[in-house]
């Protein structure tokens, strides 16, 4: 393991900084572009990390198998000591997520998936979603009503596409909803002491016991949602195990709202406090898109993906060592003036370079698809039918401590 910075990899103008001070979780922009100009790949003491932010970088690491995404090892010796013997069997579910497997395997599992996620099979989707996003507002977003977006509705209204999609009954819904939030403060790392990891690792065990049991009841009697359709086509107990089929499913149900909703408030607050940007939108809702994207790529609900050298690999002059650990920060990447013009400048109308707020490659988020129907529904609805949303106090909106998530506490606005 990396335990010093190579000779050339600190300048002495630059001041390292902690990722998790408030400042940056804050506004961590203006630190990562200085990072990524003093050095696009840095090896950071502070962190026991490389830290990767130009985009070309990133997108070496995202192609190179001597970059391995498989890190529940480093999960599982977070847990505290006491915590322990609650956790061997949470852990081997996590080790059959697809993301945190290499190819091959990783390839072999996401292909159970690959038809049911691809955008033609979402788009059957897209009118229940319009449906549900207009329902929703009309209970929440009453004009001259306060309340908070992200409560109302950036978190729920996802929750309950991605339900529907998934096949949750209805009366199932409060405790899949409650064992998804403890399993992403285990995977996030937000859980802290001890009696929240075992919350954490007893939650996802009790959402693989529920997920198999719905499976078992979906070979019985199929319904018109992905685990039916999955089983359908054959490929659990051919090209992969029920178990490792249930396994995969808890992944897929931990993704399922939590991306989504803080891409939607993200990009409400990328609007509201660009006034310019949100008149072009209300003057043409089918721009959410390009909000939604330009959310992703400038302020996106993902700050980075962790990894770790697989072996020995040279990165932009530097020598990664087998072990150590690294992480791209695509937050960092999507904004870097190499590849794209005016990089800091929000844009409805940007084309042209790809961003990796989904990721890029093996991994690029298999759920992206649904998560754009989603996020793009919301931002279009609220620009054609509540113009008139305001912000209660951009100054003071919060976000999570986290390394990997952007996300606000709560967007407090007047309908």
């Amino acid at each position: 393991m990396t335990t010093a910075a190579p000779a050339t990899a600190t300048a002495p103008a630059f001041t390292e900084r902690y990722l998790l001070s408030p400042e940056m979780v804050a506004d961590p922009y203006p630190y990562l572009d200085a990072l990524r100009e003093h050095a696009p790949v840095h090896w950071s003491p502070m962190h026991h990390a490389w830290l990767v932010t130009g985009y070309e970088q990133v997108m070496h690491c995202l192609r190179d198998p001597a970059v391995s995404a498989d890190r529940v090892r480093p999960l599982m010796d977070a847990v505290p000591q006491g915590a322990r013997a609650d956790a061997e069997r949470a852990f081997a579910i996590l080790s059959r997520w697809m993301v945190f497997n290499d190819p091959p395997q990783h390839r072999r599992l996401r292909q159970v998936f690959q038809e049911a996620f691809a955008a033609r099979a979402v788009g059957r989707y897209r009118a229940f979603t319009e449906k549900a996003t207009r329902a929703v507002l009309a209970r929440k977003a009453a004009p001259g009503r306060t309340g908070d977006l992200m409560a109302d509705v950036a978190k729920p209204l996802p929750a309950l596409v991605f339900a529907r999609w998934l096949g949750i009954p209805r009366t199932d819904a409060a405790a899949f909803w409650y064992w998804n939030a403890r399993v992403a403060d285990l995977v996030l790392g937000t859980a802290q002491e001890e009696s929240e990891y075992r919350a954490s690792l007893q939650a996802l065990v009790s959402l693989e016991d529920y997920l198999a049991g719905l499976v078992a009841r979906r070979r019985a009697e199929p319904a018109d949602d992905l685990i039916s359709q999955v089983l359908a086509e054959g490929r659990v107990g051919e090209s992969v195990t029920e178990e490792e089929f249930v396994g995969l499913l808890t992944q897929m149900a931990f993704a399922g709202g939590e991306t989504t909703g803080n891409l939607i408030a993200n990009t409400v607050l990328a609007l509201h406090t660009r006034p310019g940007q949100y008149a072009a939108v209300r003057e043409d809702p089918s721009r959410a898109r390009g909000a939604v994207e330009e959310t992703l790529r400038l302020d996106g609900p993902s700050k980075m993906s962790i990894r770790t050298a697989a072996r020995d690999l040279v990165l932009d002059g530097r020598t990664l060592r087998a072990g150590d650990r690294i992480f791209l920060v695509t937050a960092a990447a999507n904004r870097d003036p190499a590849r794209f013009a005016d990089p800091g400048r929000f844009d409805v109308h940007r084309t042209g370079a790809t961003h990796l707020g989904f990721g890029f490659g093996a991994h690029f988020c298999i759920g992206a698809a649904l998560a754009r129907l989603v996020a793009v529904t919301v931002v279009e609805t609220l620009a054609r039918d509540h113009p008139d949303l305001v912000l209660a106090d951009p100054a003071r909106l919060t976000w999570q401590p986290s390394l990997l998530n952007r996300s606000l506490t709560a967007v407090p606005v007047r309908y």
